[in-house]
């Protein structure tokens, strides 16, 4: 995501194949100025850390104005109350005094409403959600959850979001992108992906993952082994080393994705549920 959005130093960075397609232009195409005018406009990330990612020295105000200032030609007065809106909107109370204070006057929860808040100022059609729960407690995780897809129906805007945990997947998600070092290895509809997952480490997932059905008194699965270097480029499937069903092709070459229907699809040599060569 942060290639995506021009946001990788190049160099020491540098983008060797591909494209990014939003709208009708290719994003790793645009020159600096170009991606000036689309980040924070119609393209927006919401990061991991809200405290490293907000200025400690600007008010909350000062941040969420900037952006409606260079992008929706709003004055000073006007970009004031929309910003007062979109507090609002995420549900901190008080908004037009919180606008005044500083990161390190709002709690965790709070500075996370925050960054939605100056993510959404722009209204964006793609916002990008950098596992923006991952350093609140369960039930300030549930309220930033049912807030996104609250927003997402308000606002009409579609939702990356970037997570380990799999039950926010569950309950947010339309469609999940399984990732392993770098690599798709299982796409397809969230209710495919759970209640038939095929790629090896799709099932790993879910079998280290507490639950509280019908196996909730089975024992919880760890993966074995530790994931690549990924200074190095695999030969083959990098988690083969991982992988109970391993075979002397996935040491050696690296599967493309291939459908199991229309709508999903995985990256293996192997069928999960035979044990046999796909």
């Amino acid at each position: 995501m942060m290639s995506i959005l021009g946001l990788i130093p190049v160099p020491p960075g540098e983008i060797s194949s591909g494209s990014a397609h939003f709208w009708d232009r290719d994003l790793l195409k645009l020159n600096e100025k170009e991606m000036e005018d689309i980040r924070g406009k119609d393209l927006a990330m919401i990061f991991q850390d809200p405290m490293t990612s907000l200025n400690p020295v600007l008010s909350i105000g000062a941040q969420i104005t900037e952006s409606l200032q260079t992008h929706m030609n709003m004055d000073k007065n006007q970009a004031k109350n929309r910003a007062v809106e979109l507090l609002e909107l995420v549900g901190i109370p008080d908004p037009r005094e919180r606008l005044k204070h500083y990161p390190h006057q709002f709690s965790g929860g709070m500075r996370q409403r925050a960054m939605i808040a100056m993510a959404l100022a722009c209204s964006p059609s793609l916002l990008i959600a950098d596992e923006p729960t991952t350093a609140l407690d369960v039930t300030i995780q549930a309220q930033i959850v049912e807030l996104m897809k609250s927003l997402r129906s308000h606002l009409g805007m579609a939702i990356i979001w970037i997570t380990h945990d799999l039950g926010v997947v569950a309950g947010l998600a339309e469609r999940v992108i399984v990732m392993y070092a770098g690599y798709i290895v299982e796409e397809g509809p969230v209710d495919d992906i759970y209640s038939d997952p095929t790629h090896p480490y799709t099932l790993a997932l879910l079998a280290a993952l507490p639950r509280a059905d019908h196996r909730r008194h089975s024992r919880l699965k760890s993966i074995p082994g530790a994931p690549p270097n990924l200074l190095v480029k695999p030969k083959g499937c990098p988690f083969a080393p991982r992988c109970e069903f391993t075979m002397e092709r996935c040491r050696t070459e690296n599967p493309t994705l291939l459908p199991i229907n229309e709508r999903h699809q995985i990256a293996c040599w192997i069928d999960s549920k035979t044990g046999e060569p796909r």
